[in-house]
């Protein structure tokens, strides 16, 4: 058999009774192919490993969810950033939007959270799609989260400059923006800039909110998100 994805040529003869023999040739095209897999399934091991601790203690109803790429994944300290609250922590690292959309009746609807707090969108830059298109893909999200709970509240958590893909804020400012404009106008919808705080005085980004690799938050980082993100919490 062929790789996926490569043509066969299959050729039948058959021999058929006649007073003349005759030789017939039956030609077929065979096509090999192997489905793309969606683009969420890279994250299954990690949407099945929440699953299974759900299993073992299934968080309450009307919690605050955490979702996005890795800089929610790596927030452990969650639970004492935000004491008194009951919160969750579902994001996957290396995640975009239209994970986070795949993924959504699995790690975000299934909880049925009061609030929703996601930050996503850099890796989507990062992949090469347009601010343009991290609008549609929020907008996406918001409509399937909110076709199963009318009432949520979502925060987005705004995309961040980091020291290592610095040459890309032009355009993760600009997706910031579209997505800003859009969420003005919508209902039960919060902005939170992290942007501003995050640039120094040199106009660059404040080193120490960044861990080695220049782009993960250090815990100066997160304590900054915390700061912002608390004021619009219950």
């Amino acid at each position: 058999m062929n790789a996926p994805g490569q043509t066969s040529l299959l050729v039948l003869r058959i021999r058929m009774p006649a007073p003349t023999l005759t030789l017939l040739a039956l030609v077929c095209f065979v096509q090999f192919t192997s489905a793309e897999p969606p683009a969420g399934n890279a994250f299954e091991p990690e949407i099945l490993a929440y699953e299974k601790s759900d299993k073992d203690a299934h968080p309450p109803e009307g919690a605050i969810l955490f979702t996005g790429a890795s800089s929610i994944r790596m927030w452990t300290s969650l639970a004492k950033d935000f004491p008194g609250l009951t919160v969750i922590n579902r994001g996957f690292g290396g995640s975009q939007l239209s994970d986070s959309i795949y993924f959504a009746d699995r790690i975000s609807i299934h909880y049925k959270p009061q609030t929703i707090i996601i930050q996503a969108g850099g890796n989507d830059i990062n992949a090469g799609k347009s601010p343009e298109q991290v609008l549609t893909d929020f907008k996406t999200y918001v409509a399937k989260v909110r076709a199963a709970l009318q009432d949520v509240k979502i925060i987005f958590l705004s995309l961040n400059p980091s020291p290592q893909r610095w040459e890309q804020r032009d355009k993760q400012q600009q997706a910031n923006k579209l997505v800003r404009e859009y969420i003005a106008t919508g209902k039960s919808l919060t902005y939170v800039d992290l942007w501003s705080d995050s640039i120094g005085p040199d106009g660059m980004p404040k080193p120490e909110l960044y861990v080695d690799d220049k782009l993960h938050p250090s815990t100066s980082g997160y304590s900054l998100r915390t700061r912002l993100l608390l004021p619009h919490l219950p």
